[in-house]
């Protein structure tokens, strides 16, 4: 149930609503409370991937940030990137799961869909973005894009027209990258 001081109830568009958050704790501001669900979500995103016993794929907060997450992706089973490891970080904005989260890989990757900076064109974290999408998912995402790329949209021009010859790009990750054992 939301509560208005009386400050907000002569002009609304400036007033801050406020909120209970318990019967124990002082009022909050609504900016706060959403605050709390964005860490709920972000809490509850973490278990669900650390019980999920999904195979190559993990995530954890950076230190004590659950805003700021470093990920890995090991490439799947049958693809070029079969048994490669890659870093990733993920950080969350205070308006998720509304907005996607920034991921970007942290070691390099040469992949068509990956630049040298490390940004990731994949459209679930751009204009296809949904509330309903959660880390796991994004983590699937990207290692599923991994040995499907989307060639007619490269931000890595070489790896892309690489792409077609499966036998030199296997030997082009090989080189650039040591595949983990």
């Amino acid at each position: 149930m939301a509560t208005m001081n009386s400050e907000s109830s002569n002009n609304s568009n400036t007033a801050q609503t406020r909120v209970p958050v318990s019967s124990k704790q002082p009022l909050q501001t609504a900016k706060s409370v959403d605050t709390q669900s964005v860490l709920k979500r972000l809490q509850s995103e973490l278990m669900a991937l650390m019980m999920s016993g999904e195979e190559g794929i993990s995530a954890f907060p950076e230190e004590d940030n659950i805003f700021c997450w470093k990920g890995t992706i090991t490439g799947s089973k049958d693809t070029v990137f079969e048994g490669t490891e890659y870093k990733l970080s993920l950080t969350f904005p205070a308006d998720y799961p509304f907005k996607p989260p920034k991921v970007k890989f942290e070691t390099g990757c040469f992949h068509p869909n990956v630049d040298v900076y490390g940004n990731i064109c994949l459209d679930i974290l751009q204009d296809k973005w949904s509330s309903a999408y959660d880390t796991r998912t994004i983590l699937l995402s990207i290692q599923s894009l991994l040995g499907e790329p989307n060639i007619s949209s490269p931000l890595n021009n070489q790896a892309a027209a690489l792409w077609a010859n499966q036998e030199e790009y296997r030997k082009m990750v090989e080189k650039l990258y040591k595949p983990a054992s």
